[in-house]
């Protein structure tokens, strides 16, 4: 299958590397966001932009018939990007697989997972200490920000804080900066705390983490204790969900299922190279 790249950032770059390595794909090109989208041949396209990008690019090529996946990490708004795709994809018979990074994405398989081992319970998603793209990509766009790190840091019990390192550019109010990053929905319900320095590259991380709990119920025996832990490098993790998506997309639409899909709707033996007989074999 031939798969290409919207956007070469960090996750773009890691996508390349995990489209080449990939035995069932093809890397179909290369293309940036203001490059004519009708000269894209392929049959999925990884949107790597930013996530306030994601809904115009997607339809757009879902209107062509091509299978878009995106990394769109607004948890609040991941239901209506989804409305809004569904009836151009199934109109035009393509399929796209939305918010398919780690968070929102693997972590949202595992927390369905954890559910359904302990129908009964709470569950505690705690990330980092680690940097996290979404976050960072929300504060560079701040007016007056001219770099920006956003690390998140675990409080426990699913409550996080936020620690942004920001490069003024010159002249720009530090007050007024902190006041829009603070307004923004990225940061509006954690804790947020700016921190102005004089070089964001000199602290530069893409480390990140998650450690996810649940304490519930199965067959009405309480005490169940489950947990999942990673580290990870956030590009490089986040592009390897997101070109196993496309795999999923493609095969997908081979099969008529049109629409568009959070990653919790995939069948995860559609995300695997392979045929459905040796992953069979060798997983289960």
């Amino acid at each position: 299958m031939r798969i290409a790249i919207l956007g070469y950032g960090n996750i773009g770059r890691a996508a390349e590397q995990a489209i080449k390595a990939a035995p069932d794909m093809e890397l179909a090109g290369i293309y940036h966001h203001n490059d004519n989208l009708d000269d894209i041949q392929a049959d999925a396209v990884l949107l790597c932009t930013p996530t306030r990008e994601v809904e115009p690019f997607a339809k757009a090529l879902l209107l062509r018939g091509i299978c878009t996946v995106d990394s769109f990490d607004i948890h609040q708004r991941i239901y209506d990007l989804r409305q809004s795709l569904a009836p151009v994809a199934i109109e035009h018979k393509a399929t796209s697989v939305i918010s398919a990074g780690w968070d929102p994405g693997s972590d949202s398989m595992v927390r369905a997972l954890l559910l359904a081992l302990a129908p009964e319970g709470v569950t505690y998603t705690n990330f980092g200490p680690g940097r996290s793209m979404g976050h960072t990509v929300a504060a560079k766009a701040i007016s007056g920000v001219k770099d920006a790190l956003s690390i998140t840091i675990p409080m426990g019990k699913g409550v996080h804080s936020r620690e942004v390192y920001v490069e003024l550019e010159d002249g720009a109010d530090a007050q007024e900066v902190e006041a829009l990053l603070k307004a923004d929905a990225y940061f509006a319900s954690d804790e947020t705390k700016m921190i102005v320095v004089e070089s964001v590259a000199a602290i530069n991380n893409v480390g990140h983490g998650v450690n996810l709990v649940r304490d519930g119920v199965s067959s009405n025996v309480d005490g169940q204790h489950l947990e999942f832990t990673m580290r990870i490098n956030n590009p490089a993790l986040t592009a390897q969900v997101m070109v196993s998506a496309a795999r999923a997309a493609v095969r997908m639409q081979q099969k008529g299922q049109y629409g568009a899909f959070t990653l919790i709707e995939l069948p995860p033996i559609a995300m695997l190279p392979g045929t459905e007989e040796q992953l069979i074999h060798l997983l289960v």
